[in-house]
């Protein structure tokens, strides 16, 4: 199975780049994961929310192919401790799913499009986190979970 993650918009935070690339790194030696990043929509002040929503979802449409599997990681999806996240990746590579494909949506989310195309809805937290720091802390828990799957002592309970 590969594992690509898509994002809105690059990180500008250089200290936070240094641990994505970190993770990313580690993540190699497990599983095939890219990571790919869609530019900021141009003069955006310019749109509503509604008209940014949707230029983000074309954009992300056009880097889908049909056979992905895609999860939204969205504020109102269902959320999981580690261990079953680790396990919800074990079900998807076992029923053979080729791609996995995360997004992470633009400051207002995700257009209606997106949302129907989607095949599930995947929440970290309750809380509010900026979408640089979440591209971390998600990369992180791909990892956690692989390692956890690999019974590897990165994960204590």
């Amino acid at each position: 199975m590969n594992i690509r993650l898509i994002a809105i918009g690059k990180t500008d935070n250089k200290n936070l780049q240094l641990l994505i690339e970190e993770y990313l790194k580690r993540l190699s030696f497990y599983i095939k994961f890219d990571m790919e990043i869609i530019p900021d929509i141009k003069n955006a002040k310019n749109l509503s929310e509604t008209q940014q929503k949707e230029r983000e979802g074309e954009l992300i449409m056009s880097k889908l192919a049909t056979t992905d599997f895609l999860v939204l990681l969205d504020e109102n999806g269902k959320t999981f401790n580690s261990v079953e996240f680790a396990n919800e990746l074990q079900k998807k590579m076992n029923a053979g799913t080729k791609t996995l494909v995360f997004v992470i949506g633009g400051p207002y989310g995700f257009s209606e499009t997106i949302y129907q195309k989607a095949q599930q809805k995947i929440s970290l937290s309750k809380m509010t986190f900026s979408h640089q720091m979440v591209r971390l802390f998600f990369i992180e828990q791909v990892y956690r979970g692989l390692t956890i799957l690999r019974n590897e002592p990165y994960h204590h309970q």
